[in-house]
């Protein structure tokens, strides 16, 4: 089997990247990290990639004159390395329009709450001082808002009464690391069409989607 190719974009410590990285190492996983992308020269998921002996490339925003410039070096970069899909795992940046128009409906993010809930920063925070009773995680298509694309998945964890916004979200991202392995096979493999904000996976024997 032929693997596709993914570019991830990351800012901190890369566990995510790591769980997709593990994955690929599986035959039978339909995806292989091809490439990996920075935007902070200190962030620990470098040494991850470096340890798989994955391309990195730090690419900080305050080096470019605009976002624009900044964007076209990293578009740059997954095009030279033919990326199939992106993949956000942890990058803290909103992904603009040159990179949108360059992967139409091909760029994804794992946020840590169930989305529409608590987009953005902090999520875990957020709904642990809510005091929600089940958070989660989401793997959502990216578009031009913050954590508002099409939902692909999404997992559910219970908030205990004894939690603290640090044990809920260690938590969530045990379960964003099944998630976003589980989200990039389904996407790879399976048909589906973006209805509105739906994403609708074809069902086998079902001709009517």
């Amino acid at each position: 089997m032929e693997k596709k190719r993914l570019g991830v974009l990351v800012s901190g410590r890369g566990s995510n990247l790591q769980a997709l990285i593990d994955a690929s190492k599986k035959d039978d996983y339909p995806a292989k990290v091809v490439v990996v992308i920075s935007n902070k020269k200190e962030a620990y998921a470098i040494e991850r990639a470096k340890k798989e002996n994955i391309p990195v490339y730090v690419v900080k925003r305050e080096d470019y004159r605009s976002k624009r410039e900044y964007e076209e070096k990293i578009r740059e970069i997954l095009l030279e390395y033919k990326v199939d899909l992106v993949v956000l795992a942890g990058y803290m940046k909103i992904i603009g329009k040159t990179l949108l128009e360059a992967f139409p409906w091909r760029i994804i993010n794992i946020h840590p709450s169930l989305l529409p809930s608590f987009p953005g920063l902090e999520a875990q925070k957020k709904a642990w001082e809510y005091g929600v009773k089940i958070s989660g995680c989401t793997v959502h298509f990216v578009d031009e808002g913050i954590d508002s694309g099409p939902i692909i998945g999404q997992r559910a964890v219970l908030v205990y009464d004894d939690d603290t916004p640090e044990t809920l979200a260690e938590r969530i991202l045990q379960e964003e690391h099944k998630l976003i392995v589980e989200s990039v096979k389904k996407i790879l493999t399976e048909e589906y069409e973006i209805i509105g904000r739906r994403v609708v996976f074809k069902k086998k024997g079902d001709e009517n989607i």
